[in-house]
């Protein structure tokens, strides 16, 4: 419900959210001076990455798809050879779990000193890192910034907290090596439309468009993936506990799906009340589809007799501006991208 009612608050247009945004400005300011006390205490970071490192951050809280284009990049360093760690910080349980099921057999490691979760990756014979939701988080050296901007959440003018969702300002975005714009339901010219904006402002930082599209229906106990035509006319129970439950419940509606919302907090933990409800819910459905975000809480304690869990994948796909990613993964996966390691600690 909080959520829920923050995102009006911040995407809406009417009078009560305009009123609400108005009567916010004080506090964005405040929190707009602390951002940059806080920032220029975080900005000199002394030594560098112990193995190539990429960071895969945001501007603003949550829903921008960080956690699986992090586990794609974490994919691609592996593809090219490199033997590739994610480090969190641990805000949610979940973070770990999804990074796990993404990419078997990659470690995972949640720490908020990620210094000294990166000495341990490289003890465990890490050749490149991966920090999941970094940008913000500048005591850990790393050799690229990459950060994320939802053209489904874009909304104008840019807003920084309580006002808005945004962390920083715009301007952040010259810290970055890559903007990538993502978009789950909203069209490519739509996130054209804020990949240009962008490109205004991060002053020659290349920009990029992915699409993180759905791939399909997964079963929690089979694993067994299924098409997405399998949804057209069915009635379903979607559930999500994520930061923008509108673009996951728009991938389910463009499927042609009769969709029944339950929404959660971010990084809800669910309880076992939580599961009866749903389960009983899911009786009238008949089918129940959540985010993989979700499925690694709810699988663990859904009842074997409820209708059968299923969670909706995703893809990521750069549609512009891939180029850049290659170069950019290219120069981390190369021989030469070696450094020297940094003592563990604050």
């Amino acid at each position: 419900m909080r959520d829920a009612m923050l995102h009006a608050v911040w995407q809406g247009d009417g009078y009560v959210a305009l009123l609400a945004r108005a009567a916010l400005t004080p506090f964005e300011w405040i929190y707009g001076a602390a951002s940059l006390v806080v920032g220029a205490r975080r900005a000199a970071v002394a030594g560098r990455a112990p193995v190539p490192t990429v960071s895969v951050g945001n501007l603003t809280v949550g829903g921008t798809g960080k956690t699986p284009v992090a586990a794609w990049f974490a994919a691609q360093l592996r593809a090219r050879g490199r033997a590739p760690a994610v480090l969190l910080r641990g805000y949610g349980d979940d973070e770990p779990l999804v990074h796990a099921r993404l990419n078997p057999g990659v470690p995972v490691l949640a720490d908020p000193d990620r210094r000294r979760s990166a000495a341990r990756a490289v003890a465990r014979g890490a050749t490149a890192l991966v920090l999941d939701d970094a940008f913000q988080h500048r005591q850990m050296p790393r050799d690229a910034d990459v950060v994320l901007v939802s053209a489904d959440q874009w909304h104008e003018p840019v807003r920084l907290l309580p006002a808005g969702p945004f962390r920083e300002p715009l301007r952040a975005l010259e810290r970055a090596d890559l903007v990538v714009v993502t978009r789950k339901a909203v069209s490519p010219e739509r996130a054209a439309m804020v990949a240009e904006r962008l490109r205004l402002v991060a002053r020659g930082t290349p920009v990029a468009v992915a699409h993180l599209m759905p791939a399909g229906l997964v079963g929690w106990i089979d694993g067994v993936p299924a098409s997405l035509d399998a949804l057209a006319g069915q009635r379903l129970l979607a559930v999500s506990g994520v930061g923008a439950p509108e673009a996951f419940l728009a991938q389910l509606r463009a499927a042609g799906a009769l969709v029944d919302a339950a929404t959660f907090p971010d990084h809800h933990a669910y309880t076992a009340q939580d599961v009866q409800a749903l389960a009983a819910r899911a009786e009238a459905a008949g089918r129940v589809v959540c985010t993989l975000k979700d499925a690694v809480k709810l699988g663990p304690l859904w009842p074997a007799g409820a209708p059968p869990l299923a969670y909706l994948s995703q893809s990521v796909v750069f549609e512009t501006g891939e180029a850049s990613v290659t170069a950019l993964l290219d120069r981390l996966a190369s021989p030469k991208a070696t450094t020297t390691p940094v003592p563990a600690g604050p």
